[in-house]
This record gives C-alpha cells, sequence and structure tokens, in this order.
C-alpha cells in the first residue's frame, strides 16, 4: 500500500471484533516500525506496554470514564503510552528552548503504530481520556501514561468514513 493511500484509509476504529485476535506477526511488525520512529537525540522517550486479556480489559475500564470510550472493552490489544526520562541531550533542548519533545516524540510514535497498523489491516484509535494513575498501577509502570491506543479488526461493515479537515489554504502559508 502507498503512503497516499495509506493516509487515506487510515480512520480511529470505534468498533471492533472481539472473536478475532491479532496475531503475533502482525503486532510484532507493528512494534518494529514503532521502535524505528524518529524522536529527539534518537532518545526514544517513552515505553509501550502491550495489553491482552485481563489487562486490556482493565484498562479499557481506566479509559471509559464519564462515559467515553466504550468501545475499547471489545478491542483485543491496548497499547500503553507511558513517558520515560529524557536522554541528557534531548533534555538540554527542551530546557533550553522551553520545548516538550517528548509529547512530540509519542505523537510521531503514535502516527507510526496507526499507519502500520493500518497497513497490516488492523485498525487503532489514539485515546487521550484515561485515568493514568490506574493504568500505571495496572502496567506496574513508573511513568505518567500519556495514551492508549487501541488495536484490533474493525468489525465487519465498519466503513470508510470520509476525512473531514482543513483545506490546504487554511492550514498552511509559506514565506519566502
Amino acid at each position: 500500500m502507498d503512503f497516499t493511500t495509506l493516509t487515506a484509509t487510515r480512520q480511529s476504529t470505534r468498533a471492533y471484533d472481539s472473536t478475532r485476535p491479532v496475531e503475533s506477526e502482525k503486532l510484532t511488525a507493528i512494534l518494529e516500525i514503532a521502535r524505528l520512529s524518529p524522536s529527539a537525540c534518537n532518545g526514544q522517550p517513552y515505553h509501550i506496554t502491550v495489553c491482552r486479556g485481563n489487562a486490556a480489559a482493565k484498562v479499557a475500564r481506566a479509559v471509559q470514564g464519564m462515559g467515553m470510550n466504550k468501545f475499547a472493552s471489545d478491542a483485543p490489544i491496548l497499547l500503553v503510552i507511558s513517558e520515560k526520562p529524557y536522554v541528557a541531550t534531548a533534555a538540554l533542548g527542551a530546557k533550553a528552548k522551553g520545548i516538550d519533545y517528548r509529547s512530540i516524540d509519542m505523537g510521531i510514535l503514535a502516527a507510526h503504530i496507526t499507519l502500520a497498523a493500518t497497513e497490516q489491516g488492523l485498525g487503532t484509535c489514539i485515546l487521550g481520556w484515561l485515568d493514568s494513575d490506574e493504568i500505571r498501577k495496572i502496567c506496574r509502570l513508573d511513568g505518567d501514561v500519556k495514551m492508549v491506543i487501541t488495536l484490533g479488526y474493525a468489525k465487519e461493515g465498519d466503513k470508510l468514513r470520509e476525512k473531514k479537515r482543513k483545506g490546504l489554504n487554511e492550514l498552511v502559508s509559506e514565506v519566502e
């Protein structure tokens, strides 16, 4: 699948086939792409925790506060993305420039994961509504949880939705 088709077909999946497990080789391929994701000073200031079974069910409940993300319970895998410390050079740059490189790096990581999953025929949804403290306990993590990505096969009949995006004239400007 070429990159244009990949980005056009990737969408947030909110209806998973809970009876269809994700093959290990597909998960490994996705995680390998994640491993190659660029980050400030190649520091990779994050950790990915793969949750299946009972752990996935517990994490799903921790992203469902106030009625949100009910579909997470049907995803066979939940990927928990938590913070790790910066490498020294990235920490220095972040402090000197006042830029949160970790958040940028995790955004790049999430893009790589979601596009790699699409290439494997899987659906994803990036969740930011979560109980970080609860997920930290479930996964025995020391860093703050910043996002959870649901992963699995979309339910049959889950159609590709039209993408609603700003036009280039609203999104892009050019200077010389």
